[in-house]
């Protein structure tokens, strides 16, 4: 019996949840005896990394985005103290 282990919009998983679910399929492969079916699981886990590669990617870009507009914050007001 084969186990679906990719939900239909893994886009909307977090990154957690993605890993949680490679790790799952893990364990799986590691308990199994019998490798007839592997070979689709470790592509469901390559596929998984990928999509857990680009949602870090995509966090890091947000992440880096909000913190220059912070850092933009804090000139102005530096900037805003030192002209009075």
């Amino acid at each position: 019996m084969k186990e679906n282990y990719m939900p239909n919009n893994y886009n909307s998983l977090s990154i957690e949840e993605l890993i949680n679910l490679a790790d799952k399929i893990l364990n799986d492969l590691e308990n199994q005896k019998d490798l007839d079916d592997s070979i689709e699981k470790y592509q469901k886990i390559l596929k998984l990394n990928n999509i857990i590669e680009k949602k870090f990617k995509e966090n890091v870009r947000d992440i880096n985005e909000k913190t220059k507009e912070n850092l933009l914050k804090i000139k102005s007001k530096i900037n805003a103290k030192k002209i009075k």
